[in-house]
C-alpha cells in the first residue's frame, strides 16, 4: 500500500511536470534590434526580427502581407511588450523584446 501511495504521487508530480513544461514549450521569448532614420522604422526593424526569425512563412509572411502592426503576430498571442530606442544607427536604434505564445 505504501509503494502504491509513492508511486501514485511520484506519476502525478511527472504529469504536473509534463503539463507546464508543454505549456511553456508553446511560449517564445524574443528580441529584435532595429535601425532607421525614424523611431517608428527602427522599431518596426525590431519587430519585424523577431516574427522572422520565429516562423518566418508562418508568422512574418501574413504579418507583413497584413499591413505589419507592431505588437501582432497572426497565429500567437503576444505578451510582455517591452521596448526602448536611442539615436545612433541610421538615426534611431531600437530593442523590442516580446514573449510570443502559440494559439
Amino acid at each position: 500500500m505504501y509503494r502504491a501511495s509513492i508511486f501514485i504521487s511520484m506519476a502525478a508530480g511527472v504529469c504536473l511536470f509534463l503539463a507546464a513544461t508543454t505549456a511553456y514549450a508553446e511560449c517564445i521569448k524574443k528580441a529584435g534590434e532595429g535601425t532607421a532614420g525614424t523611431k517608428n522604422g527602427a522599431m518596426f526593424q525590431a519587430y519585424e526580427i523577431i516574427l522572422q526569425t520565429t516562423d518566418f512563412f508562418g508568422v512574418w509572411a501574413p504579418w507583413i502581407s497584413s499591413g505589419g502592426k507592431i505588437g501582432e503576430a497572426p497565429g500567437y498571442t503576444v505578451k510582455q511588450r517591452q521596448s526602448r530606442c536611442r539615436k545612433g544607427g541610421l538615426g534611431y536604434v531600437c530593442i523590442y523584446q516580446a514573449v510570443l505564445c502559440k494559439k
